[in-house]
């Protein structure tokens, strides 16, 4: 239990330094003679560093009443340069938008299925897709891959997070995440708005 704290305004009284009492002292001495620990003795203190100097300040900032007012998905922008990665929340998106895109409760606009195309085939489809699809507005939109055979599945699955991070599709991509745990075949991409 802490101590009450002084009304404000008032400056608590200095604590008075505790006293042992010859108990506790002789008590402490037989610690420091069974223990071997050798007090330190008090030497001259040392001269605290000097403080560095501070930086001087910056431009006073334009008023925010100035600037634009931006939508909550383009207020903190991903930078381009950072990878998504399926199924991993972006920078910048809000909670409840991640949640409802990682859940599926997101309905597709619209969907593209990869099932039987070869890889250069299929790189075409998603680029031609995602950007008319980001032209005309579209929110969220899935691509479906398929799981793929063997062990490391199948080679459009594995490509397509490569595709939507690439430099001609990145920047009007938000977040990419299955719809589900067990439907690692489809990936569903929120698209940021248009400018």
């Amino acid at each position: 239990m802490t101590a009450p704290r002084p009304p404000r305004g008032r400056v608590p009284p200095a604590r008075r330094r505790r006293v042992l009492t010859e108990a506790e002292a002789a008590l402490w001495q037989g610690f420091v003679s069974a223990t071997g620990v050798v007090p330190l003795r008090p030497g001259p203190a040392a001269d605290p560093p000097e403080p560095a100097p501070e930086p001087a300040p910056a431009a006073m900032p334009t008023p925010a009443a100035a600037a634009p007012r931006r939508r909550a998905d383009a207020a903190r922008p991903v930078p381009p340069n950072a990878e998504l990665a399926v199924g991993v929340a972006p920078a910048g998106l809000d909670r409840r938008r991640w949640d409802a895109l990682r859940r599926g409760r997101l309905t597709p606009e619209r969907t593209l299925d990869l099932h039987g195309r070869h890889a250069e085939e299929a790189h075409r489809a998603v680029t031609l897709f995602v950007t008319a699809a980001h032209a005309e507005g579209l929110r969220c939109i899935a691509i479906v891959t398929g799981k793929g055979s063997g062990e490391t599945g199948g080679v459009l699955r594995r490509e397509l997070p490569h595709w939507l991070n690439a430099p001609a599709l990145r920047p009007l991509i938000l977040a990419l995440a299955h719809p589900h745990r067990a439907n690692t075949g489809a990936v569903h991409i929120l698209l940021r708005r248009r400018r």
